[in-house]
């Protein structure tokens, strides 16, 4: 499944590094829980939840449908 998550967030790296930013996959839980770890720019954002929420997590919902989570450390 972590391979399934990167290549997800390979189709959103390119978004996030227009603004200066990143994402870094931290863990996948056995219970299909996504830790992300906002990087650059993305980091101290004031809309990276949302960006998280609304487009980080939406996209990897669909590519790996056994998620259930995506989080932010």
């Amino acid at each position: 499944m972590r391979d399934r998550i990167e290549k997800a967030l390979d189709k959103v790296r390119p978004m996030l590094a227009a603004d200066g930013g990143n994402v870094e996959l931290v863990e996948v839980t056995s219970d299909g829980i996504v830790k992300l770890r906002l990087k650059g720019s993305c980091g101290c954002c004031p809309m990276s939840s949302m960006t998280l929420k609304m487009g980080i997590e939406k996209i990897l919902r669909q590519e790996v449908p056994e998620i259930k989570e995506v989080i932010a450390l």
